[in-house]
């Protein structure tokens, strides 16, 4: 019979084929012999099939393969596996369990087919390669656990790694939620008073005749354009989101540019800068001292941080790692990089404990990433204070001035 395969290498590559074989055990023996692990095997029969009916088909069915789990959930996942391992519960008993206990149904299937792939003798790193909701370093780190036979170990340090990643970026959505509502309600109340307030008061000056100083005459010109051609202001918002959004995708040297230019931005850069330091050390120590080769260890990591000029910066000491550089004399080529870090990774690589030195540097910039939220949120909220002060008292004594005009005529002409 001819199968379908789908096979990851030595090196952790996936490759495709097809093979031939009397049954679905002499395939995966037939790969294994080709230092190929099966990860999916399909019989040519069932490659064809077609559902015979519109009612054979799935409603609302998509790939689960590139279905993607909240990190919380994947965080608990991790711990129970780890806590079963720990108890000497059987691996795909402990699949058993979580698939029972499980209510969403995409996960419930992504589990169920890890829990079939496991019984045809593929290594459950190997199933999870399969799937986007498992990251390449929860991969990395349970193959290794599979390789030292530490499964339980390997479980709880990539649930360590999770709730390290949801405690971070929970500090850093805390930091901006005050003043985004802040600049919310900025907005809000600057477009209800130049649509509702100055209008009307806009028909009283006109009334009176009253000679409108420079101030009013701006403010209510900005009230009528806003009154009058608010779908232009949307469409211009929509178009410089648009374009941006399509620039920042597509476009490597504008992503580059304006990573870079995020992380010179006074009070935030500093902040996402620590952060992304944070989650490249927390990562880096995990795989270091999983046995991650280094210079995939470093690929990993770079992977996980979202500003592209910083992985481009990784990139290059990725690639000078491999001719041949130590990591330190490549991180200290990048100004990105500052001589504290730097020089704790020559410590460790020098003392070979980089792991744990990385691991500590991952705590130092958690405190800081923590220490620069509070400090910044200090600093915007008076800040948006202050802005929402100047915009309601601009108005406020554009409205005033002319009223106090209108008195004083009125009083000279009695």
């Amino acid at each position: 019979m001819q199968y379908f395969y789908t096979a990851v290498n030595t090196k952790n590559r996936k490759m495709r084929g097809q093979i031939s074989a009397e049954n679905k055990a002499q395939a995966i023996a037939l790969l294994q012999e080709q230092q190929l692990t099966a990860v999916e095997l399909t019989a040519l029969l069932e490659k064809n099939y077609q559902p015979n009916s519109i009612w054979q088909t799935e409603v609302g069915s998509s790939d689960i393969h590139k279905a993607k789990i909240p990190k919380k959930k994947l965080l608990a996942i991790m711990h129970q596996m780890g806590i079963m391992m720990k108890a000497g519960v059987s691996l795909s008993m402990a699949m058993g369990v979580l698939i029972s206990g499980e209510h969403d149904k995409k996960i419930k299937k992504i589990l169920t087919e890890m829990n079939d792939d496991l019984y045809i003798g593929t290594p459950i790193s190997a199933a999870m390669a399969k799937f986007r909701a498992f990251p390449e370093i929860i991969v990395h780190i349970i193959q290794s656990g599979e390789a030292n036979g530490r499964l339980d170990t390997a479980f709880e340090r990539c649930a360590g790694i999770l709730e390290k990643e949801i405690a971070l970026t929970s500090k850093l959505r805390g930091a901006m939620g005050y003043p985004i509502f802040l600049l919310v309600l900025t907005l809000a109340l600057s477009v209800i008073m130049n649509a509702v307030v100055l209008p009307s008061f806009e028909q009283v000056f006109l009334q009176f005749g009253a000679d409108l100083p420079a101030l009013t005459r701006f403010v209510m010109a900005v009230s009528n354009f806003i009154v009058t051609r608010w779908y232009w202001i949307l469409i211009a918002v929509f178009l410089v989101i648009l374009s941006y959004r399509l620039l920042k995708k597509y476009n490597r040297a504008f992503s580059i540019a304006t990573d870079r230019m995020k992380l010179r931005i006074p009070g935030i850069g500093p902040l996402l800068r620590q952060s992304y330091i944070a989650r490249f050390c927390r990562i880096m120590s995990s795989l270091v001292e999983a046995g991650v080769e280094i210079v995939r260890a470093i690929e990993i990591s770079r992977n996980v941080i979202p500003n592209r000029y910083l992985k481009e910066e990784l990139t290059q000491v990725a690639a000078e790692v491999k001719m041949g550089s130590s990591i330190h004399a490549s991180m200290a080529k990048f100004p990105v990089f500052d001589a504290l870090l730097v020089s704790m990774v020559q410590v460790g690589e020098e003392s070979g404990m980089l792991f744990e030195t990385l691991d500590k540097m991952a705590g130092l910039y958690e405190e800081q990433t923590d220490a620069s939220t509070k400090k910044l949120t200090s600093m915007l909220e008076p800040a948006m204070t202050i802005l929402i002060a100047v915009i309601v008292g601009t108005v406020v004594i554009s409205i005033v001035m002319p009223m106090f005009h209108m008195y004083s005529v009125i009083a000279s002409g009695k």
